[in-house]
């Protein structure tokens, strides 16, 4: 019997599935306030977002030396696990429409995996809370791949859900996201409601970029070799 073919959809989490970026920014500020330099814009925090930790510092600060970027990015992972354990850290609420999407992708065949710059720690804690965990057979993090835009996740992903390129689609709301899915060769999709907006989805190389979770659905039905 003919196995079916392998319909994998790879989310990013952070500006993409949940809303994280009021956490994201405080550990960052607490992390520049402990080296003692003034931390960058709150603006230009969200940017980076998406990237590892150190790669992130490094855009931030890319006049400081090596050892600075590795020692804000240590301090920025004591900042959060602080922040959890003292109860301070914000709800990272879903972005409106995701669980009616994923319904509507279930039913029509669809996998799912995620592909995301937190840590397993993060990310596993972020689905247990909304329910999530169940919904996705392939989990990669930058605790075990090079920072996005390296395809690394993405191919990982697949060979882990068996999937092939032609059938596999990243969604994410960072020009990141965008680049990896072609160095990957993948269908690449950019969602507006993150932290990158649509000019820069597009440079990153989206194919198509969705405004709303309620338009993902049509635009995943197109199938492409990047």
């Amino acid at each position: 019997m003919l196995r079916a073919p392998v319909r994998l959809a790879i989310f990013d989490c952070d500006g993409t599935l949940v809303d994280s970026h009021a956490n994201i920014c405080r550990a960052m500020e607490a992390a520049f306030a402990g080296v003692r330099v003034e931390a960058p814009s709150r603006d230009a925090i969200r940017g980076i977002v998406g990237l590892s930790l150190v790669e992130a510092v490094a855009a931030l600060a890319p006049d400081a030396e090596a050892d600075f970027h590795t020692k804000v990015a240590e301090d920025y992972k004591s900042a959060f696990q602080r922040m959890r354990t003292d109860g301070l850290l914000e709800a990272e609420p879903l972005y409106d429409g995701l669980v009616e999407a994923l319904d509507q992708l279930t039913e029509a065949g669809w996998i799912f995996g995620i592909a995301t710059g937190k840590s397993d720690r993060g990310l596993a804690h972020v689905l247990a809370h909304h329910g999530l965990a169940d919904r996705f057979v392939t989990l990669q993090t930058a605790d075990r791949h090079p920072s996005k835009p390296h395809p690394s996740m993405i191919h990982t992903a697949m060979a882990q859900a068996g999937a092939d390129p032609h059938l596999t689609v990243m969604i994410g709301d960072t020009s990141y996201d965008m680049e990896m899915a072609r160095a990957a060769d993948v269908r690449a999709i950019g969602v507006t409601w993150g932290y990158h907006d649509e000019a820069l989805l597009r440079a990153g190389g989206a194919h198509a970029v969705v405004h709303h979770f309620r338009d993902l659905a049509r635009e995943m039905m197109v199938e492409t070799t990047s």
